[in-house]
C-alpha cells in the first residue's frame, strides 16, 4: 500500500479525488434526472449499461441497477488503462468510476421532464461537461474514456469525435431493442455530449503561434520556463513600413497552455506581434502529457 501512495503526493490525491466526486455527481444528475426518464441511452459504457438494466428487466424480470452493471463493465477496461495510459490515471479513473456507482444508487430518479429532446439536451449537457472536466483533470470517466485515449494518442483525434464515432453502436442497438426513436433522441444526447466534451477539455486543441519580436532570447526564456513547447526560430526577419530587423518564433501550443503563453509574454516583451491560428493539424512530434 505504501507503494502505492508513492505514485502521488498526498496534495495531489485529494485534489484528483475532489474531481472525481464533482463528476460522479454530473453523471448521476446527467442519468437519473435526465436519460432514464426519457428513455435516452446515453454514450460509452454507461449506455451500455442502460441497455444491459433494460434487458435485464425485459427478458428475466430482475431488475439489475445501471450503478452495478457500470461498474462490472469497467472491469476488463481498467487492464487497458493500466497497460496502456497509466497506473496513476488508472487508479483514479477506478476511484471515480466506484464514486459514480455509488451516487447513481443512492440518488433517487427525479422527472423533471419526460420530454425526450429536453432530456437528450440537458443531460448530454451534463454528461459531456463531466468528462470533459474529468479529462482536463488528468482523470477519466472510464469505460470508452480508456480506448478513446489510446486512440486519440496514435491518431490525434480529439476525445469527442472519436467518442461519437463509437457510441453510433450504442444508437444503433437502442434503436434496434427498443425502437428507432429512441436510437434518434440518443443520438441528440450523444452529439450534444461529444461536443461539450471538446469544448471543456482544452488540453487537446492545438494552436499555431507566430510571435515577431525585438527580444528573442527573453521571449524563448519565458515560454519554455513556464510551456514545454519547441520553438523555431526565423531571422533576419524585415518590417515593410521601418525596414527594421526583428525575429520570428514559431510554436504550437494547446488552447489550455494560452493563459500561461499570454502571461509568459507579457513579462517577455509586451510590445511584441503575436498571431494565433485555432485548431491546428499537426504531423510529427508533439508533446503531451502523460495521463
Amino acid at each position: 500500500m505504501d507503494k502505492l501512495f508513492k505514485l502521488f503526493p498526498h496534495a495531489d490525491y485529494a485534489q484528483k479525488f475532489s474531481y472525481s466526486v464533482v463528476y460522479a455527481i454530473l453523471a448521476s444528475i446527467g442519468v437519473n434526472f435526465f436519460y432514464q426518464p426519457g428513455q435516452i441511452y446515453s454514450s460509452g459504457i454507461t449506455g451500455v449499461a442502460q441497455i444491459l438494466t433494460t434487458l435485464s428487466e425485459d427478458l428475466i424480470g430482475v431488475h439489475v441497477p445501471v450503478s452495478a452493471t457500470l461498474l462490472l463493465l469497467n472491469l476488463p477496461l481498467f487492464l487497458l488503462g493500466w497497460f496502456k495510459i497509466g497506473h496513476k490515471f488508472t487508479i483514479f479513473t477506478g476511484i471515480t468510476v466506484v464514486l459514480t456507482s455509488l451516487f447513481m444508487q443512492i440518488m433517487p430518479e427525479e422527472t423533471l421532464t419526460t420530454d425526450p429532446i429536453i432530456c437528450a439536451i440537458f443531460g448530454g449537457a451534463i454528461m459531456g461537461a463531466g468528462v470533459g472536466y474529468t479529462l482536463k483533470s488528468g482523470l477519466s470517466s472510464g469505460g470508452l474514456d480508456f480506448v478513446s485515449i489510446a486512440i486519440r494518442k496514435k491518431t490525434g483525434k480529439t476525445i469527442g469525435s472519436i467518442s461519437i464515432t463509437f457510441n453510433l453502436l450504442i444508437m444503433i442497438a437502442a434503436g434496434l431493442l427498443f425502437g428507432w426513436k429512441y436510437a434518434l433522441y440518443s443520438a441528440i444526447a450523444i452529439f450534444v455530449s461529444g461536443k461539450v466534451t471538446d469544448a471543456v477539455y482544452t488540453k487537446q486543441k492545438k494552436m499555431q503561434v507566430i510571435i515577431i519580436t525585438r527580444h528573442p532570447e527573453k521571449v524563448i526564456h519565458n515560454i519554455q520556463k513556464k510551456l514545454r513547447r519547441g520553438i523555431t526560430i526565423i531571422n533576419e526577419a524585415e518590417g515593410a513600413y521601418k525596414h527594421d530587423k526583428q525575429t520570428v518564433l514559431l510554436t504550437v501550443v494547446t488552447r489550455f497552455e494560452l493563459p500561461m503563453l499570454r502571461e509568459a509574454m507579457k513579462s517577455a516583451d509586451s510590445h511584441a506581434f503575436v498571431s494565433i491560428a485555432d485548431n491546428v493539424q499537426i504531423l510529427g512530434r508533439f508533446y503531451e502529457e502523460d495521463f
